[in-house]
Protein backbone atom coordinates (compact mmCIF):
# COMPACT_ATOMS: atom_id res chain seq x y z
CA UNK A 1 0.00 0.00 0.00
CA UNK A 2 1.20 3.37 -0.74
CA UNK A 3 1.35 6.44 1.66
CA UNK A 4 -2.52 7.85 0.93
CA UNK A 5 -1.84 10.67 3.38
CA UNK A 6 0.67 11.97 0.91
CA UNK A 7 -2.21 12.09 -2.13
CA UNK A 8 -3.94 13.69 0.85
CA UNK A 9 -1.54 16.27 1.51
CA UNK A 10 -1.70 17.31 -2.18
CA UNK A 11 -5.50 17.57 -2.85
CA UNK A 12 -5.46 20.81 -2.17
CA UNK A 13 -9.16 21.51 -2.94
CA UNK A 14 -10.61 19.45 -0.30
CA UNK A 15 -7.91 21.06 2.17
CA UNK A 16 -9.37 24.15 0.92
CA UNK A 17 -12.94 23.36 2.30
CA UNK A 18 -11.81 21.92 5.40
CA UNK A 19 -11.84 17.75 4.43
CA UNK A 20 -9.76 15.78 6.65
CA UNK A 21 -8.03 12.58 5.48
CA UNK A 22 -8.44 10.26 8.74
CA UNK A 23 -7.17 7.01 7.71
CA UNK A 24 -6.92 4.26 4.88
CA UNK A 25 -5.86 0.52 4.03
CA UNK A 26 -6.03 -1.51 0.99
CA UNK A 27 -9.18 -0.45 -0.84
CA UNK A 28 -10.23 1.72 1.77
CA UNK A 29 -10.08 5.87 2.80
CA UNK A 30 -11.90 7.74 5.33
CA UNK A 31 -12.41 11.42 4.94
CA UNK A 32 -14.36 14.01 7.65
CA UNK A 33 -15.57 17.44 7.83
CA UNK A 34 -17.32 19.95 10.32
CA UNK A 35 -19.73 21.99 8.60
CA UNK A 36 -19.41 25.91 8.71
CA UNK A 37 -21.06 28.82 7.89
CA UNK A 38 -19.23 28.96 4.63
CA UNK A 39 -20.63 25.55 3.47
CA UNK A 40 -23.82 26.98 3.38
CA UNK A 41 -26.08 27.00 -0.06
CA UNK A 42 -28.71 29.50 -0.77
CA UNK A 43 -30.90 27.57 1.82
CA UNK A 44 -28.96 27.72 4.81
CA UNK A 45 -28.11 23.32 5.00
CA UNK A 46 -25.27 22.35 3.64
CA UNK A 47 -24.40 22.71 0.47
CA UNK A 48 -24.60 18.79 -1.27
CA UNK A 49 -21.04 19.84 -3.14
CA UNK A 50 -19.69 19.44 0.25
CA UNK A 51 -21.30 16.37 1.12
CA UNK A 52 -20.10 14.78 -2.84
CA UNK A 53 -16.38 16.36 -2.43
CA UNK A 54 -16.41 14.48 0.90
CA UNK A 55 -17.13 11.45 -0.54
CA UNK A 56 -15.52 11.33 -3.89
CA UNK A 57 -12.10 12.43 -1.77
CA UNK A 58 -12.54 9.09 0.52
CA UNK A 59 -13.34 7.31 -2.99
CA UNK A 60 -10.43 8.92 -4.89
CA UNK A 61 -8.23 8.08 -1.86
CA UNK A 62 -9.47 4.23 -1.59
CA UNK A 63 -9.17 3.38 -5.48
CA UNK A 64 -5.59 4.96 -5.42
CA UNK A 65 -4.70 3.19 -2.52
CA UNK A 66 -3.25 -0.29 -4.18
CA UNK A 67 -0.43 2.25 -5.91
CA UNK A 68 -2.11 2.00 -9.24
CA UNK A 69 -3.61 5.26 -10.68
CA UNK A 70 -7.20 4.83 -11.18
CA UNK A 71 -9.33 8.03 -11.69
CA UNK A 72 -13.45 7.77 -11.34
CA UNK A 73 -15.51 6.59 -14.51
CA UNK A 74 -18.60 7.46 -12.65
CA UNK A 75 -20.23 8.13 -9.78
CA UNK A 76 -23.89 8.31 -8.28
CA UNK A 77 -25.10 9.78 -4.86
CA UNK A 78 -28.40 9.59 -3.14
CA UNK A 79 -28.70 12.58 -0.42
CA UNK A 80 -30.98 11.24 2.94
CA UNK A 81 -31.32 14.38 4.67
CA UNK A 82 -29.33 18.22 4.87
CA UNK A 83 -26.50 18.68 7.21
CA UNK A 84 -26.59 21.66 9.34
CA UNK A 85 -23.36 24.17 10.63
CA UNK A 86 -21.85 22.28 13.69
CA UNK A 87 -22.43 18.48 12.29
CA UNK A 88 -19.30 16.57 11.80
CA UNK A 89 -19.90 14.21 8.86
CA UNK A 90 -17.41 10.90 7.84
CA UNK A 91 -17.43 9.45 4.33
CA UNK A 92 -15.75 5.74 4.57
CA UNK A 93 -15.28 4.68 1.08
CA UNK A 94 -14.72 0.78 0.20
CA UNK A 95 -13.90 -1.72 -2.59
CA UNK A 96 -16.92 -3.78 -3.52
CA UNK A 97 -15.20 -5.41 -6.52
CA UNK A 98 -11.78 -5.36 -8.40
CA UNK A 99 -10.93 -6.17 -11.71
CA UNK A 100 -7.47 -5.25 -13.47
CA UNK A 101 -9.64 -2.88 -15.53
CA UNK A 102 -11.92 -1.59 -13.31
CA UNK A 103 -12.64 -0.84 -9.52
CA UNK A 104 -16.23 -0.62 -7.59
CA UNK A 105 -16.44 1.32 -4.61
CA UNK A 106 -19.56 2.32 -1.86
CA UNK A 107 -19.06 5.26 0.41
CA UNK A 108 -21.22 6.20 3.19
CA UNK A 109 -21.45 9.62 4.52
CA UNK A 110 -22.42 9.66 8.25
CA UNK A 111 -22.93 12.67 10.84
CA UNK A 112 -21.60 12.26 14.09
CA UNK A 113 -24.48 10.51 15.58
CA UNK A 114 -24.65 7.76 13.06
CA UNK A 115 -27.61 9.45 11.07
CA UNK A 116 -26.90 8.40 7.02
CA UNK A 117 -26.49 11.02 5.59
CA UNK A 118 -25.93 10.58 1.98
CA UNK A 119 -24.29 6.99 -0.09
CA UNK A 120 -22.30 7.05 -3.57
CA UNK A 121 -21.15 4.11 -5.52
CA UNK A 122 -18.31 4.75 -8.01
CA UNK A 123 -16.53 2.98 -10.76
CA UNK A 124 -12.54 3.80 -10.83
CA UNK A 125 -10.80 2.52 -14.09
CA UNK A 126 -7.45 1.09 -13.28
CA UNK A 127 -4.67 3.28 -15.35
CA UNK A 128 -1.97 0.11 -14.63
CA UNK A 129 0.38 3.02 -13.81
CA UNK A 130 1.90 3.32 -10.89
CA UNK A 131 0.92 6.76 -8.31
CA UNK A 132 3.52 8.92 -7.80
CA UNK A 133 3.30 9.92 -4.08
Amino acid sequence: MIDVGALARRDTFARDLGIEFVEASLGRAVTRVTVTDRHLNFNGVCHGGLTFTLADAAFGYACNSQGVVSGSINAHMIYSMAARVGDVLTATAVEISRSSKASNYWIDVVRADGAMMAAMTGTALISGKPVTV
